[in-house]
């Protein structure tokens, strides 16, 4: 039974989807079968390793507006053993289609109800919002994953997000049992003074469930989506991808025997 994982945080550019993606790929590449749910209407997650939606193929948005089942739209990635359920633009939609649905909060989490037997992990890119879209995605989470990029603004904001995920513990109808994963510290440049005063507020803050690891600024990171394919596959031996190598062992080691 998969383990459901959103990987959130409502600031734009912080390297959420590089993530994702990445992180579910080195998963993958671990012999863990993981599906990735592309949440985020910008459908980067999915092009980020091959799965271009072609015109009139159905994403996760018809799932969402009850048109199909997820399994019909769960496509092969290019890294073996990672599948992916695909978005576009359309997805921006399914915000106002949602209004006037019954448990509309919950549409994601009965959909993924399918095909969570088949997967060891449920990764889910959200959108850079804490709308509708967020609240399905963490309503059908386990646990949340944050990356935060080591500047000050990135601390600002993060409340909303605290906020927003404990007003879902609290509704009994949505997830009380939700937790965090942990908290990712990105784009990590270690010449910066400001760096070493925001990492240790966020340790201050979130304490055990900071990763030990840090993901650097690193320029093959951000080439390799242009590519379609997870840094483990575009250029393995790169600072980037040690670093998610390294988060990768660092996820596994902390889950639970069950997981």
């Amino acid at each position: 039974m998969a383990k459901i994982i959103s990987v959130t945080n409502q600031k734009g550019g912080v390297g959420k989807t590089t993530t994702c993606v990445n992180l579910a790929a080195y998963l993958a590449n671990a012999g863990k079968k993981v599906l990735m749910i592309d949440m985020d209407p910008q459908g980067n997650a999915c092009q980020s390793v091959g799965v271009e939606v072609e015109k009139n193929k159905n994403t996760i948005y018809e799932v969402l507006i009850g048109e199909t089942d997820i399994k019909s739209v769960t496509y092969k990635s290019v890294q073996k053993g990672l599948d992916v359920v695909p978005s576009t633009v359309d997805l921006a939609g399914a915000e106002i289609d949602l209004v006037y649905v019954d448990d509309r909060e919950r549409v994601l989490k009965e959909a993924l109800q399918n095909v969570r037997p088949d997967y060891d992990f449920i990764f889910i890119d959200c959108p850079p919002s804490l709308g509708l879209l967020t609240v399905n995605a963490l309503t059908a989470s386990d646990s949340i994953l944050i990356p935060i990029q080591c500047e000050y603004f990135a601390l600002v904001g993060l409340g909303q997000l605290m906020n927003t995920v404990r007003l879902i513990k609290m509704n009994p109808n949505l997830n009380p049992n939700i937790e965090i994963e942990g908290v990712l510290l990105t784009m990590k440049e270690n010449r910066s003074n400001l760096v070493s005063q925001v990492s240790s507020e966020i340790r201050k803050y979130f304490e055990t469930k900071v990763f030990n690891v840090t993901i650097p600024r690193n320029i093959r990171l951000a080439e390799s989506p242009s590519h379609g394919l997870p840094i483990v596959m575009y250029d393995p031996k790169s600072k980037g991808a040690l670093a998610y190598k390294e988060l990768c062992e660092e996820f596994l080691k902390n889950q639970q025997p069950q997981a």
